[in-house]
């Protein structure tokens, strides 16, 4: 058992891995202490809540390199003086009672809890705190009400989005230091500066001089009214100070747009694959690419559900959001689906040119079977893609929207880069099969059906009116992998919601709820629960006909069936878009 006598200073305890216990009293009642070290005892594993007890004098308590899993109570010392609290070093801290800063000094507390595991801060006794360290406190994420601190003026923290908490946030300074009082009373007084000094420093050399600092070495800025928090480390340019969604503007689009792209792509996949007739190579590829932008408005979803749950908090949730399962989880959702999107898009484009180019050779159609075999590869290069930021290979966390924006290692870079450039080439291959059916369309010695040639000239529209939206993107994205960035996290926002999702968004409506064959679908299936039994006989009717006429003019004419229409998807693949 520890005992102290009353006319000691200080008491150090160090190296002692003998002691386990301090209890009650040991340093109570010492009027002259004003230093107490306990440090590098390993072994110390409680510190009884009354051990620290009327110190009036006491300025600098160290517990340091211990055993101690939560903070001792320091609620009775009620010291008179500042009080530095140095509980850096304690691996195994956790915990902070309600109450433990709330008699420790009636002047003002320096705490450091660096290098420990506290995961949170009191709701009380945080008023008298004037400066703050948590260096490397890494489970300390959140901060309580801002309100609280009413004597912060420096904060020293961990991760810089808790900095962002004081970036606009204004203390008033409502305790001047007698220092600022006797400065104001000088400025109001009439003389000449040198006068203004002299009186200064007569205050100055008639008060504590041992207590404050001398008038060259005071800070003048604590004499403002209103106080700035100094507050380290500053936000990067990857992780600015506002919420995910940086503009209200945004805040509202995304929204929108993320129910349009899910409920648009939702009603595509049902009427498809619900649909009586033979599922395709165009159905089959449409419902691929109704998937990958399903995808992209779940990913919208995500990040639009989250900017609303952290409105206006979003430092406090910053690292749980950025580090943990959800952006991991938005971020795969997102590369999987562009990069699956962008896949399908070139693959349904190559099965136009190939279907247009060889119309009259039944034998060099693409088969159901190569459909499948070339789809499974693209899923499996999209996973892939979307999985290797989560092994290590740049990474999701880097940005509060959860892309792949990490380029600071060589392999980082390749992979950000090897994704645009592929997008870019996607684009190439797009256009060049483009140019390459317009050509054929217009070959006067290449039979053509018509609807071929409409659908030619509308998905070609369609194709270049996407990747045009995607060039911006594209574009600023390219300068930023190779480091020279055009413009900001915060104006790619504007990016992410304006365009990226264009696609995901336009492609149910452009590629078949705005089509006839959809159209058909829809109302058969409506049919099905008692609805709209009128037009859905009436599309049945057009579909006879159609089959029939088509069938004539290819010198036969088949028997009648409800699955014909699956033969004329079979036979002429683009007329299901009409």
């Amino acid at each position: 058992m520890l005992h102290c006598s009353q006319l000691l200073v200080n008491r150090e305890i160090s190296q002692n891995d003998a002691l386990e216990v301090i209890e009650a009293n040991v340093f109570s009642n010492l009027p002259k202490l004003h230093e107490v070290r306990i440090e590098k005892a390993n072994n110390l594993v409680y510190i009884d809540q009354d051990a620290f007890q009327h110190l009036p004098s006491l300025r600098y308590l160290l517990i340091s390199n211990t055993g101690l899993r939560f903070l001792p109570a320091v609620h009775k010392v009620h010291s008179l003086q500042k009080v530095l609290l140095d509980i850096q070093d304690n691996i195994n801290i956790r915990t902070i009672e309600k109450n433990s800063f709330m008699g420790l000094s009636s002047e003002s507390v320096i705490l450091d809890i660096s290098r420990t595991r506290i995961s949170f801060l009191p709701s009380h006794g945080l008023e008298l705190i004037k400066k703050l360290r948590a260096k490397s406190t890494y489970n300390l994420k959140k901060l309580p009400d801002l309100s609280k601190f009413r004597s912060l003026i420096e904060a020293n923290f961990t991760y810089p989005s808790h900095c962002c908490a004081f970036t606009n946030w204004k203390r008033q300074n409502t305790e001047l230091h007698p220092i600022c009082l006797a400065k104001q009373d000088l400025d109001e007084q009439p003389g000449d500066k040198i006068h203004k000094r002299s009186a200064a420093e007569d205050y100055i050399s008639n008060y504590d001089i041992g207590f404050y600092p001398a008038e060259n070495e005071f800070d003048y800025g604590l004499c403002n009214e209103v106080v700035n928090v100094a507050c380290s480390p500053k936000p990067d340019a990857f992780n600015p100070c506002e919420d995910i969604m940086g503009y209200t503007v945004l805040r509202v689009l995304i929204w929108f747009i993320n129910i349009l792209a899910i409920t648009g792509n939702i009603v595509v996949l049902i009427i498809l694959i619900s649909s009586q007739y033979k599922l395709t190579v165009p159905r089959f590829l449409m419902c691929n690419l109704a998937f990958a932008d399903l995808c992209i408005g779940i990913y919208l979803l995500f990040i639009a559900s989250v900017d609303i749950q952290t409105k206006s908090q979003y430092y406090n949730y910053a690292i749980d959001w950025q580090t943990g399962a959800g952006c991991n989880a938005a971020g795969f959702f997102t590369v999987f689906a562009s990069e699956l999107s962008v896949y399908t898009l070139t693959v349904i484009t190559l099965e136009r040119w190939h279907t247009i180019t060889y119309a009259m050779q039944l034998d060099r159609k693409v088969r159901f079977r190569h459909a499948v075999i070339i789809m499974i590869f693209g899923w499996m290069f999209a996973f892939t893609v979307a999985l290797l930021p989560i092994f290590g290979v740049s990474s999701y966390m880097k940005v509060s929207i959860c892309l792949p924006m990490d380029i600071e290692t060589p392999f980082s870079q390749a992979y950000v880069i090897f994704l645009l450039v592929l997008n870019v080439l996607a684009f190439v291959i797009i256009c060049a099969c483009y140019i390459c059916i317009y050509f054929t369309v217009r070959n006067p010695n290449v039979i053509s059906s018509n609807s071929d040639t409409k659908i030619a000239k509308r998905m070609a529209i369609l194709i270049f009116t996407d990747f045009l939206c995607m060039a911006p993107i594209s574009f600023f994205a390219i300068s930023a992998s190779l480091k020279v960035p055009l413009i900001t996290v915060s104006k790619s926002k504007i990016l992410l919601v304006l365009f990226y999702p264009i696609n995901s968004c336009a492609n149910p409506f452009l590629y078949a709820i705005f089509t006839k064959t959809f159209r058909r679908d829809f109302f058969i299936l409506l049919s099905k629960f008692g609805c709209c039994e009128m037009q859905a006989q009436i599309y049945r009717t057009e579909t006879s006909s159609s089959a029939h006429n088509f069938h004539t003019r290819n010198g036969h004419c088949p028997p009648a069936s409800k699955n014909s229409d699956g033969t004329i998807y079979s036979s002429v693949p683009l007329n299901h878009l009409n």
